[in-house]
């Protein structure tokens, strides 16, 4: 989650950390495995440069692993490293409290407005026509 600074923050406050761009990244790897930096910049519409300088920070950060691919060595795997999976994990259970309070201040009708408006969202992103579109706003577990 980021204040109106666009700083992170965390349960514990703003953090300079992590960026929300690199956030992303934990996020998209987390969810969808290991990437390579081509399948990055892709997914965040910037250019495989910026995308790299990105996943540097991570990695120089403890965030994210780096390894060869098997298939071809010219190609870098990434992955989460243990300490990218705990920063995930605290950030959606952040972001779980959060929308958990605002949903609760809502009636039945207004909760079920958000649910359709989701569903539109997510049909329109070309996520699929299920709940995975909801997951990614509350993922389970």
């Amino acid at each position: 989650m980021s204040d109106e600074r666009g700083r992170n923050i965390d349960e514990e406050g703003p953090s300079e950390a992590v960026t929300v761009p690199q956030l992303r990244v934990l996020v998209m790897i987390d969810t969808q495995g290991p990437l390579n930096l081509a399948s990055v910049a892709a997914a965040l519409d910037i250019s495989p440069s910026n995308a790299s300088r990105i996943c540097d920070r991570l990695i120089k950060a403890g965030f994210l692993h780096r390894q060869d691919s098997a298939a071809d060595r010219r190609n870098i795997s990434l992955a989460l490293t243990t300490e990218g999976r705990q920063l995930v994990r605290k950030m959606n259970r952040h972001r779980r409290r959060a929308i958990t309070r605002a949903l609760r201040a809502m009636s039945a009708t207004e909760r079920q407005s958000v649910v359709n408006a989701m569903d539109t969202f997510a049909v329109a992103a070309g996520e699929p026509a299920d709940d995975a579109g909801l997951s990614l706003v509350w993922p389970p577990g």
